[in-house]
Order: structure tokens, then sequence, then C-alpha cells
């Protein structure tokens, strides 16, 4: 099992601090609050915290009464995940009927293409025509997946796996292991060929999640595609970590800096993968995020909103200043499950 170094009580105040200094944000109905809103829940569901459910219920309930947006995206669908916390801790229909609208959105209407792959899309606009980008596993197929279990249905689940099938195909590079930020399938190509940090977060997070998620997951051809590729990506990411338990915004560039969100997914991943090789990886991670929380809450360091861009430069020059859902969202992700870190076991077998 994994053998980790951290005080519990510490990491107790900090996800408070972090929950709270969230909730003052001025975050609404897309992914940014998507990816925070998750965090929030996980913090409770870990903790037990019934304040943290509060905080999350008013603000919701406070964005459903002001209204919401009137056409769904594949990145907006990111709130359907506190949707699930909110809905599975009270029984409100209402959130329940919000999630479905984004599961019908995602299995109707949202554009495909291929082998029925999920467009990365940000607005009602066709933004980047036949793209697949590894964001889309956070904000869609890791939904489906846990709306499809909850549901029981196969055809679900199957889509939801299917997403990480051909994202693994057009993303991960077979040689190193690790992820392309996108691939065009209009051209047949990674565009500027980043190895970005976060889109390896959002890839290793989804896909440790899954053998958790999906009961009997051994017997679905797909989940063994999704073990094997998370193995691989893990075992690569590893030896790209730096001095300060940290992934850089471009993975193997030095001239990139150090990413606080990457770092977070990543290194929750590595906690829900429960291979005890990665303990000492852990525990630098452990360190180095909690050197990057101010005393009010602030996950610092985190890069801004990120396209595929042009060049290595156009990474290395996005500003990492302020403060972003996704990275509290992530923050919480890792120090909520390093809180239950003692009760992840796994054969190492898939």
């Amino acid at each position: 099992m994994l053998k980790l170094e951290y005080d519990k009580q510490q990491i107790e105040e900090v996800i408070d601090r972090i929950v709270h200094k969230t909730m003052n944000m001025d975050l609404t109905w897309d992914w940014p609050c998507g990816v925070a809103y998750y965090g929030i829940g996980k913090a409770y569901e870990k903790t037990g915290k019934e304040e943290y459910l509060t905080l999350l219920r008013d603000r919701v309930d406070e964005l459903i009464e002001l209204g919401l947006p009137k056409v769904w995206t594949v990145n907006a669908c990111a709130m359907g995940h506190c949707l699930i916390t909110l809905y599975n801790a009270t029984g409100d229909q209402r959130y329940w009927d919000i999630l479905m609208s984004k599961i019908e959105y995602l299995r109707h209407d949202a554009l495909r293409f291929g082998d029925n792959v999920l467009q990365h899309t940000v607005s009602a606009n066709n933004d980047f025509p036949e793209q697949a980008w590894a964001d889309t596993l956070f904000m869609a197929a890791y939904l489906l997946l846990r709306v499809g279990v909850m549901e029981q249905d196969k055809d679900m689940i199957d889509d939801a796996l299917n997403q990480w099938y051909w994202h693994i195909k057009y993303l991960q590079n077979p040689s190193s292991g690790i992820y392309y930020h996108g691939y065009n399938n209009i051209t047949g190509d990674h565009m500027s060929g980043i190895y970005w940090g976060r889109a390896n977060a959002w890839a290793a997070y989804t896909m440790s999640q899954v053998g958790s998620v999906l009961p009997q997951c051994y017997l679905y051809p797909k989940y063994i595609d999704i073990a094997g590729s998370l193995n691989e990506q893990l075992a690569a990411l590893k030896t790209l970590q730096t001095e300060n338990g940290l992934w850089r915004t471009v993975l193997d560039d030095p001239e990139s800096y150090e990413e606080v969100s990457a770092s977070a997914g990543i290194a929750a991943a590595m906690l829900e993968r429960g291979n005890p090789l990665h303990s000492k990886y852990i525990n630098k991670a452990i360190k180095g995020l909690l050197a990057n929380v101010s005393e009010d809450g602030k996950v610092m360091n985190v890069s801004g909103g990120t396209a595929v861009m042009n060049d290595v430069d156009g990474y290395r020059n996005i500003p990492k200043a302020w403060i972003q859902g996704w990275g509290q969202g992530l923050a919480l992700a890792f120090f909520s499950t390093l809180l239950v870190s003692d009760q992840i076991a796994k054969d190492g077998a898939l």
C-alpha cells in the first residue's frame, strides 16, 4: 500500500481554507465553476462536513434561480458533477433534471466526429472543428460514466468508455506515454504537438477514477486500454516531476514554469491508482502543493485558460497570477483523496 507522510489536521485545515476561498469566487455556470464545485463535492464526501454541502447547495440554488445557460456546451457539462453530489445528498429532483438535460445534450446534440468522438466545444459555435482535447475527458466522458453507472445504462457506459478509448488513440504518444494537448482529425496531427501539463492531468485523473466508479470494470475490454494507458502515462510522468514536487506547464520543457493545477491532478491520479512505487512522488507532491496554497486558501501558480497554442512560447506565456476555479477544484480533489488514502487498496493487476 501507499506509504505517505502528511499531517491529517493540516490537510483538513488546508481543505477548509480552499473551500471558503472558492465559495468567495464569483463563478458562474460553466466549466471553471464545474471543476471548482467538483472539488467541493469531493471535500464534502471525504470529510463528511455538512457545511461544505450547505455552501454548495446554496450557491447552486442561487445560480439556478438566476437562470441557467440556454445552450449547453461540452465544457459546461462539467457542472453536472456537483449536481450528482447534490442529488445523492438531498434527493432533490431539480438537480437530477438539470443533470439529465446535460446528459441528453451530450448523447444527442453535442458535435461528434469519427467513431462518435465528442468534439471539444466551449460555446454554441463550432469553435474547434473535429478536434479532440484532453479536457473533454473530465467535462463529459467522466460525467457520462458516473451517470451511466447510476442509471445502469449500458449504452451510456459504453459511450463514456469509447471517449477514453479514442482520446487515448488520438492523444497519447505510444513512445513516451505522455499526452498531447489536442488532436485535429481534419489535418490528422496534434497541431503544435505540445505535452501540456493540465491535459495530462485531465487524462490521468479521469482514467484513475474509472476502476472505482465502474463495477466489474475488468469485464469491459476498453477498460483494459484505460488501465494500460494510465500505467504507462504515470510511469512517464514520474520522471518529469521537478525537485519541488510539481510538474511544468509544458512537461518536457525546462524553461516552462511549474503549474499547480496540473500537479494536483497528476498527483491525485497517482493517489487513486494506489501503486506503492509512487509513494515517494506523491510525498514530494504533498510538500509542493502545500507550498502553493496561500493563507487565505488561494491555490497559486495556476495557468489561465489555455487553448491549443501555436508553439511552446504560447504556453510559457499564459499567466499564472490569478485564482482559477480549476486550480481550486483539482487541489481539493487531491487533498480530499489524501485524507482517505489509507483506504485505497489496489492489487496492481489492472
